[in-house]
């Protein structure tokens, strides 16, 4: 039985900077309108009554499109998860979970500054008490993810085909 086709496509603008994740069906229609060109593909074809398609992996606009992006991806789960590696920030063990460092009890802000994958053990140890209370400390200080990289991250797990073209 032949593998099922990816049902993603990493969209590039004309200056090959990463703009966003498309379905198969989308890129296969930029292709056809000529809105876009296949940089990338399986080697496999999407077959109709008249034409046949590769498979778009990656796919180039043909004409430079100005999108106004955001400055950085809002701290959610899957994000802060992602950033830190699925590690717990204080044992270094899987995180299944999230932890404000200063605890929003206390005043702490849901940003990047002070959110940090957590087990769950971790996390109820800590409570909503301060790090220097219960004597623990922090390996790194958190930071916000940056470049284009970081915004795609935040909508879909990469595929290993898109990994030139995701450096930051």
């Amino acid at each position: 039985m032949p593998a099922a086709p990816p049902r993603r496509t990493l969209l590039l603008n004309a200056s090959l900077e990463p703009l966003c994740v498309v379905s198969v069906h989308r890129a296969v229609v930029l292709v056809l309108t000529g809105k876009a060109t296949v940089l990338e593909t399986d080697g496999r074809l999407l077959h109709s009554e008249r034409t046949a398609v590769p498979v778009p992996l990656v796919l180039c606009l043909t004409r430079y499109v100005h999108v106004p992006h955001r400055r950085t991806v809002p701290p959610t789960r899957r994000t802060v998860l992602q950033r830190d590696g699925y590690r717990c920030a204080y044992c270094g063990g899987a995180a299944d979970t999230v932890d404000h460092v200063l605890p929003r009890s206390r005043g702490g802000r849901h940003e990047w500054t002070n959110v940090v994958a957590a087990c769950s053990r971790c996390n109820h140890r800590k409570a909503d008490r301060l790090l220097a209370e219960i004597g623990w400390r922090l390996d790194s200080t958190p930071r916000a993810p940056r470049g284009a990289a970081a915004l795609l991250a935040a909508t879909a797990k990469a595929e290993p085909s898109w990994s030139p073209y995701l450096v930051a």
